[in-house]
């Protein structure tokens, strides 16, 4: 079902964890599958920059490694790069033959960046639609 670079990755996930004191989290949940992710990100608040990212999951291989591969992408982004990151840039990342059924991973991936940083900035943060 998935390919062997998501099972590599998944065997070799980097990212994983909480950081103690971030500066930003972002949680979102999907009833729908029951997925929930958190991300946490430390910013280098002069200069905006992410300085590291970190995430905790309950999901599945395809959620665990899009978030992984997320973070890694993250590291040393601006808050406004981070930004434009897009489901399709983190599917990119995971590689070819992402089952359908799993694309929705990699929507909360990048919701989970827009949460967390909307949240630093005080701005509203609203998820996207998950039934298409």
């Amino acid at each position: 079902m998935y390919s062997d670079e998501t099972l590599e990755r998944f065997k070799a996930v980097k990212n994983m964890g909480k950081i103690a004191d971030a500066d930003a989290i972002g949680e979102v949940g999907n009833v729908y599958c029951g997925d929930i992710m958190r991300l946490y990100l430390k910013i280098d608040k002069v200069k905006d920059i992410i300085l590291d990212a970190k995430f905790k999951t309950f999901g599945c291989v395809a959620a665990i490694v899009s978030m992984d591969m997320a973070c890694e992408k993250l590291k040393g982004l601006t808050l406004d790069e981070a930004l434009k990151i897009t489901n399709r840039d983190v599917l990119s990342l995971m590689g070819a033959n992402i089952p359908k059924q799993k694309i929705h991973c990699s929507v909360m991936a990048q919701e989970s960046i827009e949460a967390a940083i909307k949240t630093y900035r005080g701005e509203p943060f609203t998820p996207h639609d998950h039934h298409h």
